[in-house]
């Protein structure tokens, strides 16, 4: 890529970002993303407790925490994929509670998921078609006249191999979904996304299980979101990434946010030193130690 067309990573400066001090629930000066009282509790373990939080229009916002924080349960909530027992939220000033999720997406909000959601039995270009939105083709009448659906579909596809070359996925638009490696399919997954031209785009776990040499292409991609004009909110474990892409960071603890801020100064807070090294550090069956212990390394070292 020539150095006039390279996406810029210069972060965007926090202080452009909110208004008064950088402390959980601070007002931000565009917020795109706004939720009130959100809460959700299974069985007496109460998941989110989220009084008020606004995610910044037009940059790269990383929601962290240790494991069992309730980081992509607010993430279900928000996308429709779940219902909270009490809250709302907007989006663009518009409100999503209660809305399912295809409505969310169909608004321009849409997600990605840490356990991919490719379809596996479809190929690749078949994928991309899923995530056109506003397709004429999709109504029953209207599919019986092909006339009517043609030339939107060849322009769908003219635009899926375009999002696919980006990816670098263009060669493999006839295979079958499941044919990708873990890290294709995460690629898949973000380039489908793309095709329903949303405003916000909220990666979980972007990075869960992807081969290393493909970890430099999705961080590329994810600050090209940027660049293209998205605002980005994602959920990531690893400190290090996080400090390398992120315009402002979230903190959240036991179903709460504990911190928000600039991705450098916010880990010397001291909710968030408690969060990960002390008593908030609930074990989790399902976690994976070595990025634990990589994360509390990277709080340490920021600490020296």
């Amino acid at each position: 890529m020539s150095s006039d067309t390279a996406p810029s990573n210069k972060p965007v400066k926090t202080t452009d970002l909110h208004i008064g001090a950088a402390e959980p629930g601070c007002k931000k000066r565009d917020p795109i993303l706004v939720a009130d009282g959100v809460t959700r509790t299974f069985g007496g373990l109460k998941a989110v407790d989220v009084e008020h939080v606004e995610i910044p229009r037009g940059a790269i916002t990383a929601l962290i925490g240790p494991n069992g924080a309730g980081k992509t349960t607010l993430f279900n909530l928000l996308t429709g994929f779940d219902k909270p027992d009490s809250g709302s939220w907007t989006f663009e000033g518009r409100s999503l509670s209660g809305m399912p999720a295809f409505q969310v997406a169909r608004m321009g909000q849409v997600r990605t998921f840490q356990l991919t959601k490719a379809l596996g039995l479809l190929t690749v270009m078949d994928n991309m078609l899923l995530g056109a939105k506003g397709q004429t083709g999709e109504n029953l009448f209207r599919a019986v006249l092909p006339f009517l659906w043609r030339k939107e579909e060849s322009a769908n596809e003219a635009r899926a191999i375009d999002i696919l070359t980006r990816f670098k996925l263009d060669t493999k638009k006839d295979d079958y979904a499941a044919s990708l490696s873990g890290g294709q399919r995460k690629l898949l997954e973000m380039a489908r996304a793309l095709m329903s031209e949303p405003t916000l785009v909220m990666l979980d776990e972007p990075m869960a299980g992807v081969n290393p040499a493909l970890t430099q292409s999705l961080l590329d991609h994810i600050l090209n979101l940027k660049t293209q004009g998205m605002t980005v909110l994602f959920v990531e474990h690893d400190m290090h990434m996080v400090r390398h892409i992120a315009d402002w960071v979230i903190v959240m603890a036991e179903g709460r946010i504990v911190a928000e801020g600039d991705p450098h100064e916010v880990m010397r807070n001291p909710a968030v030193i408690d969060a990960y090294l002390g008593q908030h550090h609930d074990e989790d069956l399902g976690a994976d130690p070595t990025a634990e212990a990589e994360n509390v390394v990277a709080i340490k070292e920021l600490l020296e």
